[in-house]
């Protein structure tokens, strides 16, 4: 069985989720339903919360149910999906506390490799560092708050990836999946995302200068800032 099934006209008024997906879709293909499903909710644009209505996510991509159901249990074990009996599938949901604690995991994480990437690091580690603050700087400039935070966390992972901790980086993402629905920097003012900027600033000139210890401290500190301006930030969080 290939999990397709017949071809079915979706609802005049789809659900909110089902018009997020549809401006990507891949029909016909149950593969393409967990990537799909996946970079909807990594993107932002599903908020935490958000009905996943089974029948209508079939319908869009011509497949049976199955192979959607499938895909959200998969997204229920990343974290990024919450299944309640008789309440269906809804994008996750963090308490202040779980939102908080995503943001102690990611700072200890980045912390336990960046002595073995300074060590580690060649110059191509360090042009892709500098890119990626580069175009962190072109968001801010622009004001393309989604765009900031994707290049943040390219220029984070920048940092870390030459230490080679392959396990330790696939946990590091993971943590920050868990984050991407709220969207955080969306609610955080110019100035100070300008001021963090600035602190990532310091800490690419301690990575190209191969200097680990200034550079975990600078981490530290910038850890402890965007810790301080997330909390409470995030629409959606649950009490």
């Amino acid at each position: 069985m290939t999990g397709h099934g017949p071809r079915r006209r979706l609802p005049d008024d789809v659900s909110t989720f089902v018009a997020e997906l549809s401006r990507s879709r891949r029909t016909g293909a149950p593969e393409a339903v967990l990537d799909e499903l996946r970079r909807v909710i990594l993107a932002g644009d599903a908020p935490p919360g958000l009905a996943i209505p089974c029948d209508e996510v079939a319908a869009l991509f011509e497949v049976s149910v199955i192979p959607v159901r499938e895909a959200l249990k998969t997204l229920v074990g990343e974290g990024l999906v919450e299944h309640r009996r008789r309440g269906g599938y809804t994008v996750a949901c963090l308490t202040p506390a779980e939102l908080d604690e995503l943001y102690v995991v990611r700072g200890v994480l980045e912390q336990a490799a960046l002595a073995a990437a300074v060590a580690q690091a060649d110059g191509a580690d360090h042009a892709g560092a500098r890119e990626a603050h580069h175009a962190l700087a072109a968001a801010i400039e622009d004001g393309d708050v989604r765009r900031y935070n994707r290049e943040s966390r390219r220029f984070h992972l920048a940092l870390v990836a030459p230490a080679g901790m392959h396990r330790l980086q696939a946990m590091l993402e993971s943590a920050w999946n868990l984050t991407e629905p709220y969207q955080p920097m969306a609610q955080v003012p110019l100035a100070e995302r300008r001021a963090l900027h600035a602190e990532h600033e310091q800490m690419l000139a301690a990575f190209v200068a191969g200097d680990a210890e200034t550079l975990r401290e600078r981490a530290a500190a910038h850890h402890e800032h965007l810790r301080r301006t997330v909390s409470g930030t995030a629409d959606g969080v649950r009490p």
